[in-house]
C-alpha cells in the first residue's frame, strides 16, 4: 500500500471513530457502514465515474474552509479535470485521477480511498501495523537514517542500530523509493515526511515474513540482512466500529534528577487514563517533557484533557475555523494541576493532534517546544461515502492558535531547534532529549 493510502487509512479511521463518538446514533450507524459498503463495490461504470467526480469536485467546492481554496482556481480545476475522467479505462486510473486533482490544493487531509483499500485494510491492518522489523527512520540530509529500533524487535536483534544508513530495502534503493516521493505536488517538507513514510511502510508485511536490507553500519561499511517481520512488543488498541485496532506505544518513566517523560504514538481516548495517571505520579518533579516524536495525532480532545492537567485557569488551545463559524478548543483545568516547566518534544512526523496540543500550549506561553518543525498537517475533517464505495476525506475546516497562526502548512515552529544528526544516533545520544533537560535544569537552577 502507498504510504499516502496508510496514513489516510489512519486519518479516515480516526475521523470516523470521533464522528461515531460525537454523533448521534443514526450517524454513527452510517459512520460505520461506510467501509462494509464500499468492501462490496465492483468496477465502476463510465458514468459512476463521471458521476463520482462531480460529488468529490463539489464536495471540495461547497465545503473547503477556504473560499479561496488555498490559491487554487477550483472551477478551472474542474474544466481540466473532467475531460480527463471521461478518457480513464479502469478504477486504478480514475482514482489515481482524483488524487491527483485533490493534490492541486496541496493541503493535508484530502484524500479518495478506493474500495479495494479500504476493503484490505479492513482484514488487513491490523496485522500489518503489529507485525513489523520494528524500525523508524528519519531522512538527514539525503539520507534515510535508522532513528529508532524497537527494543525487543526482530530489528533489534539483527543487529540495526540508530545512525545506520538504509541503501536498499528489497529490490528497492533508496533512491528509486525518493524518486517516487519526489513526484508528488508537495513542499520539501511534505516531501520528506512523505518518503519517510513511503520507507517504514516496506518494514511492515505478514507475520513471518522477511524484508532484506542492504546498510551502511557505523563503519560504513555495507552490510546486508534479511529478518524476519513480527509482532511488536507493544499493544494493540481496541476494535472501533469496522475499523482494525492501532498499535498503541505508552511510556512513561523518570529521568536525570527526577525529571518527568511521557512518550506516546496517538492520541487515542484509550490512553486517558494512563495519561492522567503519569502526570499526576510527575506531581513532584522538576519538570516533565512530553515526547510527540513520531507521533501522527488522533483525537484532540485527548489534548485539551491532557492540558487540562497542566494549567491553572481555563484557556483555548486554539479556534477550529470552517465557513459555518469557529469552535474553540477549550481547556478546564483540573483539579492540583501541575505547574512545572513543560517541554514538549517534536519532529517531523510530528502532526494534527500532535500539533494543535503542541501549538496551542506553546501559544498560551504553557509549554517550550524542542525539536524540528512538525508536519505542518493540522485540520480538521471529514468523511463522505462515494457512489462507487470509495471515501472521501476532505479539510472543513482550519486550526489557528490562540496567537492567531495557522498550523496548516507551516507546522509548529520549535523554540529551541535542535536537528538530528547521524553521529549523535552513533554516539547514542538524545541531542533533542539532552535539550530538553537542560532547558527544565536552567528553569529549576540545577545544575548539570
Amino acid at each position: 500500500m502507498k504510504s499516502y493510502e496508510r496514513f489516510a487509512m489512519l486519518l479516515v479511521a480516526l475521523s470516523i471513530i470521533a464522528s461515531t463518538l460525537n454523533q448521534p446514533v443514526m450517524q454513527k450507524a452510517a459512520a460505520q457502514s461506510a467501509v462494509a459498503s464500499s468492501a462490496k463495490a465492483r468496477e465502476a461504470t463510465p458514468e459512476l465515474r463521471q458521476q463520482t467526480f462531480e460529488i468529490v469536485w463539489r464536495t471540495i467546492k461547497e465545503k473547503h474552509f477556504d473560499p479561496k481554496f488555498n490559491g487554487v482556481d477550483w472551477d478551472k480545476v474542474h474544466d481540466v479535470y473532467a475531460p480527463r475522467v471521461a478518457r480513464v479505462t479502469s478504477d486504478k486510473e480514475f482514482y489515481e485521477l482524483l488524487q491527483e486533482m485533490l493534490g492541486e490544493l496541496h493541503q493535508s487531509h484530502f484524500v479518495v480511498l478506493p474500495p479495494d483499500v479500504v476493503s484490505n485494510n479492513k482484514t488487513d491492518t491490523k496485522e500489518a501495523q503489529e507485525t513489523s522489523v520494528g524500525v523508524e527512520v528519519r531522512i538527514i540530509g539525503d539520507e534515510a537514517v535508522i532513528w529508532r529500533v524497537i527494543s525487543g524487535s526482530t530489528g533489534e536483534r539483527a543487529g540495526l542500530r540508530p545512525g545506520f544508513v538504509l541503501k536498499k530495502i528489497d529490490d528497492e534503493t533508496i533512491e528509486q523509493i525518493s524518486a517516487q516521493a519526489q513526484k508528488r505536488k508537495e513542499s520539501s517538507d511534505a516531501i520528506r515526511a512523505s518518503l519517510t513514510g513511503e520507507i517504514e511502510e516496506r518494514f511492515l508485511g505478514k507475520p513471518g515474513s522477511y524484508v532484506r536490507l542492504v546498510y551502511f553500519d557505523e563503519n560504513g561499511k555495507s552490510r546486508e540482512a534479511t529478518i524476519k517481520r513480527d509482532k511488536l512488543p507493544g499493544e494493540m488498541s481496541p476494535n472501533i466500529g469496522d475499523f482494525p485496532s492501532l498499535y498503541t506505544e505508552f511510556e512513561t518513566k523518570r529521568l536525570t534528577d527526577g525529571i518527568g517523560y511521557l512518550r506516546f504514538n496517538f492520541f487515542l481516548p484509550i490512553l486517558n487514563q494512563r495519561i492522567r495517571a503519569a502526570v499526576r505520579s510527575m506531581s513532584d518533579a522538576p519538570g516533565i517533557i512530553i515526547d510527540l516524536r513520531g507521533n501522527p495525532g488522533g483525537f484532540d480532545g485527548v489534548g485539551q484533557g491532557l492540558a487540562g492537567l497542566l494549567v491553572d485557569k481555563q484557556t483555548s488551545l486554539g479556534t477550529s475555523r470552517s465557513r459555518q463559524g469557529y469552535e474553540n478548543y477549550v481547556v478546564y483545568p483540573q483539579k492540583n494541576p501541575y505547574a512545572g516547566p513543560v517541554v514538549i518534544l517534536v519532529d517531523c512526523m510530528s502532526g494534527s493532534a500532535s500539533e494543535s496540543f503542541s501549538g496551542g500550549m506553546q501559544a498560551i506561553g504553557r509549554a517550550v517546544v524542542v525539536g524540528e518543525k512538525s508536519s505542518g498537517g493540522d485540520l480538521d475533517a471529514s468523511i463522505d461515502t462515494l457512489p462507487t464505495g470509495a471515501l472521501l476525506l476532505y479539510a472543513y475546516a482550519d486550526f489557528v492558535t490562540p496567537n492567531g497562526v495557522s498550523l496548516e502548512g507551516r507546522g509548529v515552529i520549535p523554540d529551541i531547534e535542535v536537528k538530528l544528526t547521524r553521529a549523535s544516533l552513533l554516539s547514542h545520544t538524545d541531542p533533542q532529549l539532552e535539550a530538553a533537560i537542560n532547558y527544565i535544569r536552567k528553569q529549576t537552577g540545577q545544575r548539570k
